[in-house]
């Protein structure tokens, strides 16, 4: 039971910074569970998308009530990232957890990079459609690490040009569609908790989108962006070391 609570808690916590950057919550959660279950494709994955697709849309709800989301691109990288998701996913189940692991804290590692390194955002044009082209194989990785498209998407409709709680509202959107499609190859083989992970899809909900409130209309995320790159950096560090133990 204690542990339980801590898991709990613990995701209120991501779920709430996840939905301030807008990116759903898998890409945090996913070292987080990592601490507590010891199968990552079985057990911390499909439980990880399946959050991931329900907080975002939440914080899409949070985003939306501010008129933050440019609904006809949000729905163009939607389509594109769910349709690419699940190719990652399938092939995600024939390789070792051990490697997986180290591909996801190299990409931890950049996405850290983008949330620490200052953004200077000008009024540059907004390039959508190197954005569409790097949907794809955005979409492939996340599917393959388990997360949502988010942690590379938003810098990187940052860098091409779109102002940041603009990016956060469309990335809000694309994630929660190739989350569950990324699911799908997942469902015959996980594990399912279903009082525990009905619990944590009520939690993730509700905290993914006050956090998601709260920035739309309040604050500026900037330290709260390096708060999340320590976060997870921390903890997915952590889950390494008792790999390699």
């Amino acid at each position: 039971m204690s542990q339980d609570i801590v898991i709990i808690a613990g995701l209120f916590i991501l779920a709430f910074v996840s939905g301030m950057l807008g990116l759903g919550v898998a890409f945090a959660a996913i070292p987080f569970f990592g601490l507590f279950y010891s199968d990552l494709i079985h057990d911390v994955q499909p439980l990880s998308l399946i959050l991931n697709g329900v907080t975002a849309l939440f914080s899409v709800i949070g985003f939306a009530k501010s008129g933050f989301i440019d609904w006809k691109k949000a729905i163009i990288l939607a389509t594109i990232t769910t349709l690419f998701a699940p190719i990652g996913s399938y092939f995600v189940q024939y390789l070792d957890q051990k490697y997986v692991w180290f591909i996801y804290f190299a990409s931890v590692l950049y996405l850290a990079y983008g949330l620490f390194k200052p953004v200077k955002h000008t009024a540059a044009v907004e390039n959508f459609t190197a954005a569409v082209f790097l949907a794809i194989p955005i979409s492939i990785l996340s599917g393959f690490l388990g997360v949502g498209p988010g942690f590379l998407l938003m810098p990187s409709l940052i860098v091409l040009g779109f102002e940041p709680k603009k990016a956060a509202g469309i990335n809000a959107f694309a994630v929660c569609p190739p989350s569950f499609s990324a699911l799908i190859p997942h469902i015959p083989t996980a594990h399912w908790n279903i009082q525990m992970t009905v619990i944590l899809v009520i939690v993730g909900s509700i905290s993914s989108f006050f956090g998601a409130r709260l920035t739309s209309r309040y604050v500026s995320n900037e330290r709260i962006k390096q708060l999340f790159g320590i976060l997870i950096v921390v903890t997915t560090v952590y889950k390494l070391y008792t790999l390699l133990r």
